[in-house]
């Protein structure tokens, strides 16, 4: 029998809800492309649900129990005592979320001599050391294209947060009770006419672009891998072939680039310094992508118009993150894939590769990061393991 340890975030400060806005979301069979949704045996929870939080378990405790393993679930992942590390070292299962990352080290790896299984529920497993992991033979998995689609719509409507001046606008009326039309609209621009840049046009990427070209705006990209020539047509792209020349010439960069160790801290004073003046950046891919006082600096000088994003580092950020404070951003917790409407997916998809992986069948190649000691499936096209820790490294999630 397993042990499955699952540290997923903590309930809402006033409880577990006993009742939702919505009564049902809609059912998504596939994604563009054609992926299936995922197709687990059967699920034991109601779609629409919190899911990802503890209370939530995402609907795993029935199915698992029911087959005599032990299903762990804490929201404690932090320090030396957490509960996490004591509960690693007989676990053969962990999943975790990025939004509530169980960072699995190299040392955390060592701790676990029965680990067999990573699974992150949701995409993006940059939380865990792929390295130590292909060293151990351990398979990691995720939950690929679950909430993509998710997180693309959480980007579209905070660029247009940001130009528009929506969230000083909506602190007039409802924290100031006033009515101040000039304050608002001083900073408030259209965004139609705008270029708008994506790093990596992946699937999140991609259909940013897609959702944006209604809007009448000039878009661009970058990426390693070059979108064909019928898509660059059809949604009237400019490529550019590096980040450096993209982020000159657009009016908005979208970020959605993994985190490698070359675009660990990209966005620094002097790249942000080549931006046009009142640019705006809106990264919802890794925190550590950006220079943190770089963001400051460049929202105080006035070089930056305004940043939005939901990636922190770390994550959960301390109290005192200068991003909780700074000027003419619109930051929110790491939340753009984790809509309850995503949730169901990602526990259906999570549920699906534990029962492949507990009956010894294969796992889905497109949930696949690492298996049999190398790179695989959707990991093997996405991530590299070049130099130490986790390297993610193109835009094919």
């Amino acid at each position: 029998m397993a042990k499955i340890v699952a540290v997923l975030y903590p309930d809402p400060v006033d409880g577990y809800p006993t009742t939702y806005a919505r009564d049902d979301i809609p059912v998504i069979a596939s994604y563009p492309g054609g992926q299936s949704a995922p197709t687990p045996s059967a699920i034991d929870f109601v779609p629409g649900q919190l899911l990802g939080s503890v209370t939530g378990e995402l609907g795993l405790r029935k199915f698992l129990e029911a087959q005599g393993h032990t299903l762990v679930v804490t929201s404690d992942k932090e320090g030396p005592d957490s509960a996490l590390d004591r509960e690693l070292a007989d676990a053969d299962v962990v999943i975790s979320q990025p939004f509530w990352p169980a960072y699995l080290t190299a040392e955390r790896i060592a701790a676990a001599p029965n680990l067999k299984l990573a699974i992150t529920a949701g995409i993006g497993s940059d939380h865990v050391d792929l390295n130590a992991a292909i060293a151990r033979g351990i398979t990691v998995a995720e939950v690929t294209f679950s909430n993509s689609i998710s997180v693309a719509e959480h980007a579209v409507m905070q660029i247009l947060a940001l130009v528009r001046n929506y969230l000083p606008s909506h602190a007039w009326v409802a924290e100031k009770r006033g009515w101040n039309i000039a304050d608002s609209v001083e900073r408030a621009y259209d965004l139609e006419g705008m270029t708008v840049g994506v790093i990596a046009a992946g699937r999140i990427g991609l259909a940013v672009l897609r959702r944006l070209k209604p809007f009448d705006v000039k878009l661009a990209y970058t990426d390693k891998h070059r979108l064909s020539a019928e898509v660059e047509e059809e949604l009237g792209l400019t490529f550019y072939p590096d980040i450096p020349s993209l982020v000159r010439a657009v009016d908005i960069v979208d970020v959605h680039a993994p985190l490698v160790p070359e675009t660990h801290h990209l966005f620094d004073d002097a790249l942000i310094g080549t931006m046009k003046r009142g640019s705006y950046i809106v990264n919802t891919a890794r925190g550590a992508i950006m220079d943190t006082g770089a963001v400051v600096r460049a929202l105080e000088s006035g070089q930056l118009a305004g940043y939005a994003g939901d990636v922190w580092y770390p994550q959960p950020p301390a109290p005192d993150h200068p991003w909780r404070t700074m000027p003419w951003s619109g930051m929110t917790p790491h939340v753009s894939g984790t809509t309850l409407s995503a949730q169901a997916r990602y526990a259906a998809g999570t549920r699906e590769i534990l029962e492949s992986w507990l009956a010894g069948a294969p796992i889905r190649d497109e949930y696949l990061i690492v298996d049999g000691g190398k790179l695989a499936g959707t990991g093997a096209r996405s991530y590299s393991t070049s130099g130490s820790g986790s390297s993610p490294g193109s835009s094919g999630k």
